[in-house]
């Protein structure tokens, strides 16, 4: 079961890059580009609601809410523009997926600021606790 859960995962990562080059593609429509930002942000985030290594919760978002925001954004893309994407994302995948230096150096970013207001939270309040 566990196996199965995985390829239907790795299926679905297949189609978010799918529907990456359509959010790309100039015919995609504006709204189907917004939708499918999200969709693939969500996917390729290192961020989940339920974090992976939690037993089986951990796919829970990865099955239900990408297939659902997939199964929409689908629906709002023209299938001529949708199979060129599809196509072009089986070659990629063949060849290897091209990374994205920029995207790493923002999601690292955010994680680094996130980090220190942390830490300046943490600090003001041990300094109020010790102060009063």
């Amino acid at each position: 079961m566990l196996a199965r859960l995985k390829s239907q995962a790795r299926r679905l990562k297949a189609e978010t890059f799918a529907l990456y080059l359509a959010a790309r593609h100039p015919a995609t429509p504006w709204y189907a580009k917004l939708l499918v930002a999200g969709i693939v942000a969500y996917a390729f985030s290192p961020i989940d609601l339920i974090p992976d290594f939690v037993p089986i919760l951990g796919y829970v978002d990865d099955l239900v809410l990408i297939p659902l925001g997939i199964l929409l954004a689908v629906r709002l893309i023209p299938p001529v523009v949708l199979a060129e994407c599809r196509t072009r994302a089986a070659e990629m995948a063949a060849n290897g997926r091209p990374v994205s230096r920029t995207a790493g150096f923002v999601i690292a970013g955010i994680w680094l600021a996130l980090a220190v207001l942390g830490l300046l939270w943490a600090y003001e309040m041990a300094w109020s606790l010790s102060a009063g």
